[in-house]
């Protein structure tokens, strides 16, 4: 994924496709590679209703019941970082920095800042970023959780975390990282019934298969 152009209707439909195939196959992690920031002016053709799009499909794949891994490369920013923070392992090279864009004379106020006050190791830790554009380098972004590994040979990183993650995918994965991404905004009460459902449901599928 290029950050240095807009979300287009074309990038929508793309990240859509690449959903649909995951939804479908089942198991096969998606992998994302991303890097690039957009250059001044890049909110030109925006639109409220195509932002929403993007923010829509961005969720989409958030919520895959199958594993996502990004590598980054350089200048991460825009439509690149939004994508980095909805994936579920993050691996960089040494050469990354988290650009938060600029519109004119502010960060973008799109979902990205969102996900970095939920995501990252402290508000107060991201707080130039969001607010003043400040990037974050690969150490810095190592140390606030927003990347899990820093690496010279993403291929090989990347192999691993399919190793590690084989056989993680289906409906049980994309509950669990509900109840994970739901953490922080929902009260204990009202999280307490999604758990104990899920809790249940695992309950009935090994009572099952130990049947079996």
């Amino acid at each position: 994924m290029d950050g240095g152009r807009p979300p287009t209707p074309a990038a929508i439909a793309a990240i859509s496709a690449v959903c649909d195939r995951a939804e479908d196959a089942g198991g096969s992690p998606v992998i994302v590679e991303l890097s690039g920031t957009p250059d001044r002016g890049w909110t030109g053709e925006l639109t409220v209703g195509l932002v929403s799009k993007w923010e829509r499909v961005l969720r989409r794949l958030e919520r895959l019941p199958t594993t996502t891994i990004a590598v980054a490369d350089g200048d991460c920013g825009g439509p690149a970082l939004d994508a980095l923070l909805a994936t579920d392992i993050r691996i960089a090279t040494p050469s990354l920095r988290l650009v938060p864009a600029m519109a004119e004379g502010a960060t973008w106020p799109g979902m990205v800042l969102h996900r970095l006050a939920q995501q990252a190791a402290g508000t107060a830790a991201i707080r130039h970023a969001a607010l003043f554009g400040t990037p974050l380098d690969a150490a810095q972004a190592l140390a606030l959780h927003l990347v899990d590994e820093v690496t010279n040979d993403p291929a090989v990183a990347v192999a691993a975390a399919v190793e590690r993650t084989a056989g993680f995918a289906g409906t049980e994965l994309a509950i669990r990282r509900q109840l994970l991404l739901d953490a922080h905004t929902v009260p204990f009460e009202e999280a307490l019934g999604a758990h104990l459902a899920a809790c249940d449901r695992e309950l009935r599928r090994t009572s099952a298969e130990a049947a079996t």
